[in-house]
């Protein structure tokens, strides 16, 4: 059972508070976000309860938040600004614009934040709450958002859910904290349904050979990367797993056939060795989204955010935050093509991590893309190859891609076995990027910088010292 927060956060509800009165007192408000899932729906979830509260507002897309970009927002016609899911860790760029007159800036975040005293401010860090478990951006724009419009903007706990599976903030396979405060209101709202199921992605929209052999971080010997496999499988089983000729999805069976499979799929992963821990891991509690239609990328929550980071990370927020705030015609179409370019993009990225492999120093493995992944998936192309055979998952792995402007983007991820020894990515990423005149941070397992070129062996050997004094 996940643990849940009194809600809405009384730690954190004078600052929602705050924020949100600050809102009221604005003439027009421009939204800044970032540019993956959590990005796009804190934005939405923003966007959306301004208009209700009839606060004229714009909305902008940032891949990177630095001191050039927040000058450049500074100098434009707006303002009040609205950051959601970043600002706090570059309070040290924003409070300056502040103070000289040239913004009234709003900052609703979850990643570390510096120390620098500001107000208005939302980040539950500030009221020891874990902003990468319990509370992601669009989970704290949420609260914002209850705070401007009460339990009229509970139906945007849906959003705030996308973000947070987006930002795989899940602990043994559930929401905790705030996040699972927030699905609960989800449910009450009418807009979310929970129930415990088979965790593998894709449930609403592969058919079943699909969802077994590619659906999860858990290798099932004969099935796991294996269609034909999980085809022999699926066919020895005492149930109704086709439609015609074409193989069932999850969704079109019956509760009696998943029953069927889910029983068979654990016995198989007992049978063939998978520790008990990870066989654990196969079920997990899935968020619905019931007004969307069943079999549809975007009934299930986890699919919804895979298709908003195929957007924004290829220059389209826009067709996200449509998809985001109801489009159903041309803008979700649009997000379906990019979400398989997407996928594509990734595998290649994959491969290509798989073939020229990694390099290891004592505390950390690294590799090097230059312009071969787009610098805008690197990080999730980090996070896949912890499971080639290359790659080791008992080191953080570090991500470099050109980023253009003579810079280059970074991108470190971590499992939770290694954070649970102490490993803190936002630490390392935050006080490399410093050493080589860069910016950094993040969370404890997943982080970012971005750097001159040129500079990336300083920074390397920054963070191999900050991760081995960790340990």
């Amino acid at each position: 059972m996940a643990t849940t927060t009194s809600f809405p956060v009384p730690a954190l509800e004078s600052r929602a508070t705050h924020c949100a009165a600050a809102l009221r007192e604005a003439e027009e408000v421009l939204v800044v976000s970032h540019i993956d899932a959590d990005g796009l729906t804190s934005a939405a979830i923003a966007a959306r309860a301004l208009q209700r509260a009839d606060i004229a507002h714009g909305v902008i897309f940032e891949n990177q938040l630095d001191a050039d970009v927040i000058e450049r927002i500074a100098a434009d016609a707006y303002q009040t600004v609205l950051f959601t899911d970043f600002g706090s860790g570059q309070l040290p760029s924003i409070v300056p614009q502040a103070e000289a007159g040239a913004i009234d800036p709003i900052v609703v975040d979850h990643h570390q934040p510096a120390d620098v005293d500001f107000e208005p401010h939302l980040n539950p860090l500030l009221a020891g709450i874990d902003g990468a478990t319990e509370l992601s951006g669009a989970g704290a724009t949420y609260l914002l958002a209850r705070a401007l419009g009460g339990a009229s903007n509970r139906d945007l706990a849906a959003l705030a859910v996308v973000g947070a599976l987006g930002d795989r903030q899940e602990t043994d396979g559930e929401l905790i904290g705030a996040n699972a405060s927030i699905a609960e209101e989800g449910v009450d709202a009418g807009v979310l349904d929970t129930t415990t199921d088979l965790a593998l992605y894709g449930r609403q929209t592969r058919p079943l050979p699909k969802l077994l052999a590619y659906a999860g971080e858990i290798d099932i010997p004969g099935i796991t990367g294996d269609r034909d496999g999980a085809a022999r499988f699926l066919d020895g089983l005492d149930a109704d797993l086709r439609r015609g000729d074409e193989w069932a999805r999850w969704v079109d069976l019956s509760d009696d056939d998943r029953q069927t499979v889910a029983s068979e799929l654990l016995k198989r992963a007992i049978t063939r060795g998978v520790p008990a821990a990870k066989v654990d891991r196969l079920v997990g509690t899935t968020y619905t989204l019931v007004e969307e239609a069943p079999g549809t990328v975007l009934r299930d929550a986890t699919e919804f955010s895979t298709l908003l980071n195929a957007t924004a990370r290829y220059d389209r927020a826009d067709v996200g935050l449509a998809v985001c705030l109801g489009d159903r015609g041309g803008a979700t179409e649009r997000a379906r093509q990019l979400l398989q370019e997407h996928r594509r993009n990734l595998s290649a990225g994959v491969e290509w991590v798989r073939e020229n492999g990694v390099t290891r120093m004592e505390h950390c493995q690294w590799f090097h893309a230059g312009d071969a992944i787009r610098e805008t998936i690197v990080g999730i192309v980090a996070g896949m190859a912890v499971g080639v055979e290359e790659v080791e998952r008992s080191l953080p792995i570090i991500a470099f891609a050109e980023k253009g402007d003579d810079k280059v983007k970074v991108s470190a991820r971590a499992t939770p076995a290694l954070t649970d020894r102490g490993v803190d990515l936002s630490v390392a990423m935050h006080t490399a990027a410093t050493t080589v005149d860069g910016e950094g941070g993040g969370h404890t397992v997943a982080a970012g910088a971005t750097i001159p070129a040129e500079t990336e062996e300083t920074f390397l050997e920054t963070v191999d010292a900050v991760l081995g004094e960790q340990q």
